[in-house]
């Protein structure tokens, strides 16, 4: 039996599990993972900094359900990491991050770059392992595949150290294993149905990571049946069609006054995949735990189950396991039961606010939400101007929101980047702020570099617009450490061989976003009133 290095083992392995490509910025640390995936059919994206390879692997997680596969040398590279793997452990989001070590021989003895990955990606990760043996190398590989994607999703850590993924061994004889299928028993699905029929003011709320288009389709027929307002947590807005006449709007930061009342009195509560937490229940102001409503909770992780507010009924599965059987159930319609008031109230929050300035962002959103085509990708990060997003846009297919529940800046133009690899046919708008859009820019190199067609809309407004926002609400009048300095976006778009637009009115927006559907990179500057995120109340 001809013998092989780890890194040929470890890129077999890869295929094995069905990975489609792989995010990187190389090192010297995982020369034999490079050589083996030379020989291997999973194309290596090459970032350019490892937080930015780090949020396309967690994007291509998000959007597949399947664990984007990222690779870093030791140190600096394992650190840089970090930013992206924080987002898909708040995201529940599976991702399996190899990380270049130094020589085993070499441990503990504070050699170059030398990090104790254990301690350090402990709390950050799932699970975090160090490879001690070659000939066990493709058995952790399994086994961080199926931690990244059982329960409540996440990242896992596998440190490589060099002389190990080098070394030669025999090929596994084993084959990895096949995962549990989730199943319910019907008998706990009657007092599920029971609670719906008999409730007053009934609430379904979607969230999580555990979803599909079958999902988004069964949570509407589900919604229809029990006459529920349908809405969904932060950042999960392509859950459920906007279009719908049950939904109802997402529970995220800066959610619907209306919305939120709506919680408040709620006799009966459905979460599928949704958590109660901060966000969803207005810094847990909208419900009182002591207080709280009938409380039904699908979640695949038994750990998060009456976590802050007790459940009344509760399953440890995916939503998918119980949706078909609540809804036979269910039985006959039960009559509209909130939903057509709570939509009232949706379609009136989505009327556009004037704020100061000759180009708006509720009037590019609001045109968005009109004008572009139900499958375009919007990506976004942090920032005040995803708020004007939040409210004003409509997703009306599943798998068209790429966002960081986390809330992490910089996230949007990598997202992009492999959303656009990973659906070449569906336009890509990375949706940017000033700020947010710098912390990753050199990304762009990226995109061009792999025919990443994306169009970038930046809000340029010149300042860190969150934190101003709060700066001048606390201590009015002493600004200090919020102003930026930006480039000229149209030069630069040319520089990396795009197109730039640059916009100083409303009336501008619609030519030069359509240009952008021809194909190419593209940059779209928002020139922003700098008094507009900063004092929109509302938002």
């Amino acid at each position: 039996m001809t013998k092989l290095h780890g890194g040929k083992i470890l890129a077999q392995r890869l295929a094995m599990h069905g990975v489609e490509r792989v995010f990187s910025v190389p090192g010297e640390s995982f020369l034999a993972a490079l050589d083996g995936l030379h020989d291997a059919d999973i194309p290596n994206i090459v970032c350019r900094q490892e937080g930015g390879a780090a949020m396309m692997a967690e994007a291509h997680g998000k959007m597949t359900g399947q664990p984007g596969v990222l690779f870093v040398t030791r140190g600096p590279g394992a650190t840089n990491a970090s930013a992206g793997l924080h987002i898909a452990m708040h995201d529940a989001t599976p991702m399996v991050c190899f990380v270049g070590q130094i020589p085993l021989k070499h441990r503990d003895r504070g050699v170059f770059q030398e990090v104790d990955y254990r301690a350090f990606f402990g709390p950050l990760v799932k699970w975090v392992a160090e490879v001690e043996r070659t000939d066990r190398l493709a058995e952790y590989i399994d086994r961080a595949f199926a931690i990244a994607q059982s329960g409540r999703p996440g990242p896992v850590v596998l440190a490589l150290p060099e002389d190990i993924l080098s070394a030669m061994t025999d090929p596994p004889a084993t084959r990895p294993g096949a995962r549990a299928m989730p199943s319910v028993h019907p008998d706990m699905i009657a007092p599920f149905a029971q609670m719906l029929r008999q409730a007053e003011r009934p609430l379904i709320i979607c969230g999580g990571s555990h979803w599909s288009d079958t999902d988004r389709q069964s949570a509407e027929a589900l919604a229809e049946r029990t006459g529920a307002p349908i809405g969904v947590t932060f950042r999960r807005q392509d859950y459920i069609n906007n279009d719908h006449p049950n939904y109802a709007g997402d529970f995220g930061v800066g959610m619907n006054p209306a919305l939120g009342a709506r919680l408040a009195e709620s006799d009966c509560i459905l979460l599928l995949g949704a958590e109660l937490n901060d966000i969803t229940t207005g810094d847990f102001t909208l419900l009182d735990p002591a207080k709280a409503p009938a409380i039904l909770q699908v979640h695949p992780d038994a750990d998060a189950i009456s976590k802050t507010y007790p459940a009344t009924y509760a399953v440890a599965a995916p939503p998918s396991a119980i949706l078909h059987q609540l809804i036979e159930a269910i039985g006959e319609h039960t009559g509209d039961k909130g939903a057509a008031e709570a939509r009232a109230g949706y379609e009136a929050w989505q009327e556009p606010q004037p704020t100061p300035g000759d180009v708006q962002m509720e009037h590019v959103i609001a045109w968005l939400r009109d004008h572009a085509s139900p499958d375009t990708i919007i990506t976004n990060g942090a920032g005040n101007y995803a708020a004007f997003l939040h409210r004003y846009y409509r997703f009306r297919q599943y798998g068209t929101q790429v966002a960081p529940t986390s809330g992490s800046m910089g996230y949007c133009l990598p997202a992009a980047v492999s959303a656009k690899l990973q659906n070449p046919q569906s336009p890509v708008i990375c949706l940017a702020g000033d700020g947010c859009l710098q912390m990753t820019i050199q990304e762009l190199s990226t995109a061009r570099q792999y025919g990443a067609d994306i169009t970038v809309i930046v809000a340029n407004n010149g300042r860190y617009g969150t934190i101003r926002m709060h700066q001048e609400k606390n201590y009015p009048g002493r600004v200090s450490g919020t102003d930026l300095f930006n480039p000229d976006y149209a030069t630069l778009a040319k520089a990396y061989g795009g197109t730039g637009h640059t916009i100083t009115s409303n009336e501008q927006f619609a030519d030069a976003y359509t240009a952008t559907l021809n194909g190419g990179l593209h940059i779209i500057e928002l020139k922003l009133d700098p008094k507009m995120l900063a004092t929109t109340k509302s938002l």
